[in-house]
């Protein structure tokens, strides 16, 4: 029997079934009418989001709350794997590729994209909220806005959910599903039957659907870079149908050369891309505006912490709101999964206070500092008439600001820069994707685990399937800011996953703070004292 008619065997039809049919169809009518599958995307954006906004608020607000207090409590010093686990990977390595593998190339693209946007007013950001454009409100507000969604709510979602998934792993000896992080609600059951089916469909179509709209944005990304910096028509179908081609290749195939020493590799190289930009544009930058601006903008996010944080759209309206938090939290959710599964592997062996310091404090402080350098440097940019970054976004699409700012750069290292970021883009995602699309196999696989070698076959058909669907979105699905493919197909896939992700916060509370948890803390002072007086008193 050859290796991919005992795949063929393996395959949990009840999963892998419904989940291609889906993602196919949507292929197909993106073929036969690919204007059909933009508004019939639009439409479910629009819905998802008006209609359960105050959701997402709601659960972003509780999320961070938890996260707040998990990090702080008594069980900061559990330690993953019991308490004799030893860590797989040294301190800096593990925060590359746990930074790397959760921003992608989101504060890449959006670091001053997304200040400007706010900035400007483009898309009526701000038209709801009575702020005029172009003024040092609007300055800090762009900061305070961009902190606010980069930032300590988002990278709550990952960090809680990864470390309900790593406990649950390799403390409680359950298997690396998203079913087995129910267990603690619903008990054996739900890893059985209809119920395991219609949880891990869902699971599998949210990372489907995420994957396929950070795949539509890296395509994005690389047409807009090619455009402004060499020439080339963003409307070019059949360039943008080769692009994508060869990211699907590289993605789908890249896992034949070693994922977890490439992993590695480009973490490292990432993070090291990043840490020298931010030194070399702080270095060039205009100090004494970007320490105002940082310090202005934490000052607006904390005056409208509970007005941003509890607003579903009544108070900033669908050009702030629903448009670019709501439409974030959308990938944040819809990548919560996979990304949780990633951050848990690579945790075993650190106390919980150590995953949360990694996964959820250092990352968004390392966003802080990157929007208030990137996006204080273009705002300063746009302010001082140096470059009209605005009418960049105006006249190109929401992705073309970042590409005008870096051809700035002075001593003319634009040159270099722009080609040097579109490759760490590229190479960026194809490493997130490979890792994720594995995943994605191996859930439809029985009796995986999570995170092994699923049939190749099956991360083919997938690959294939879904960089259809992208490259439609893209060619077709782009709209006035260029990037509406990527909110329809990440409204999708959050709403997908949104309501499992209630059920893991609730899971999270009753496993820590109403459950039995093992505090395997490490011995400290009072404890050594503490078991010497029981020798001694025995």
């Amino acid at each position: 029997m050859s290796k991919n008619e005992e795949g063929i065997k393996r395959i949990r039809w009840d999963v892998f079934a419904p989940s291609i049919i889906v993602v196919g169809v949507a292929a197909i009518i993106g073929v036969v009418n690919n204007k059909a599958l933009t508004e019939y995307s639009k439409s479910f954006f629009n819905w998802s989001l008006d209609s359960f906004g105050w959701l997402y608020q709601l659960l972003l607000m509780a999320v961070l709350i938890i996260a707040v207090i998990i990090t702080v409590s008594k069980f900061g010093n559990v330690r993953i794997g019991g308490k004799d686990a030893k860590p797989k990977y040294s301190f800096a390595t593990w925060f590359a590729m746990a930074l790397t593998g959760g921003v992608a190339t989101g504060i890449v693209t959006w670091g001053v994209n997304e200040p400007i946007i706010y900035f400007g007013n483009i898309w009526d950001s701000l038209t709801n909220i009575g702020i005029q454009p172009g003024t040092q409100e609007a300055i800090s507000f762009a900061m305070g806005r961009s902190f606010y969604n980069w930032t300590f709510f988002p990278y709550a979602i990952y960090a809680v959910c990864g470390l309900l998934v790593a406990y649950l792993y390799y403390n409680k000896k359950q298997k690396l599903t998203v079913t087995a992080t129910l267990k603690p609600l619903f008990g054996e059951r739900v890893t059985k039957g209809a119920f395991a089916s219609v949880i891990d469909t869902l699971s599998l179509l949210g990372l489907a659907i995420g994957i396929t709209s950070g795949l539509t944005m890296c395509i994005i990304l690389l047409i807009s870079g090619l455009s402004n910096q060499y020439g080339v028509n963003q409307q070019n179908i059949p360039l943008i149908i080769i692009i994508g081609i060869i990211v699907i290749f590289m993605f789908t195939f890249s896992s034949y050369v070693g994922l977890d020493k490439g992993l590695k590799l480009v973490g490292n190289v990432n993070v090291w891309f990043y840490y020298g930009l931010l030194a070399f544009l702080i270095i060039i930058g205009p100090k004494l505006f970007l320490a105002n601006t940082f310090v202005s903008g934490l000052g607006e996010w904390f005056q409208n912490f509970f007005r941003w944080g509890l607003d579903p759209g009544t108070y900033g309206g669908t050009g702030l709101t629903r448009s670019w938090t709501l439409f974030d939290w959308s990938i944040w959710v819809a990548y919560a999964p996979v990304t949780a599964i990633f951050l848990a592997m690579l945790s075993y062996g650190r106390t919980i206070r150590q995953y949360m310091i990694v996964n959820w404090i250092l990352p968004s402080v390392f966003g802080l500092v990157w929007f208030a350098v990137w996006g204080g440097n273009a705002l300063h940019m746009q302010q001082t008439g140096a470059i009209d970054l605005v009418s960049a976004i105006n006249n190109g699409s929401a992705t073309m600001a970042l590409w005008e700012f870096l051809k700035q750069l002075p001593l003319g290292l634009g040159v270099i820069i722009v080609p040097i970021n579109l490759l760490v883009i590229l190479i960026s995602f194809v490493t997130a994707a490979d890792a994720t699309l594995t995943n994605i196999g191996s859930m439809c696989v029985k009796d995986v685990p999570i995170g092994t070698e699923p049939p190749p076959f099956i991360k083919v058909i997938w690959g294939i399937f879904m960089g259809v669907v992208a490259i439609i979105m893209t060619a077709f699905g782009r709209g006035e800011s260029g990037v509406e493919g990527v909110k329809y197909l990440a409204a999708a896939g959050g709403f997908v996953v949104v309501f499992i992700f209630l059920l893991q916060l609730i899971a999270f509370v009753k496993v820590f703070f109403t459950g039995k948890v093992a505090l395997e803390e490490e011995d400290t002072p009072q404890k050594i004292n503490k078991k010497n007086n029981n020798v001694i008193q025995g």
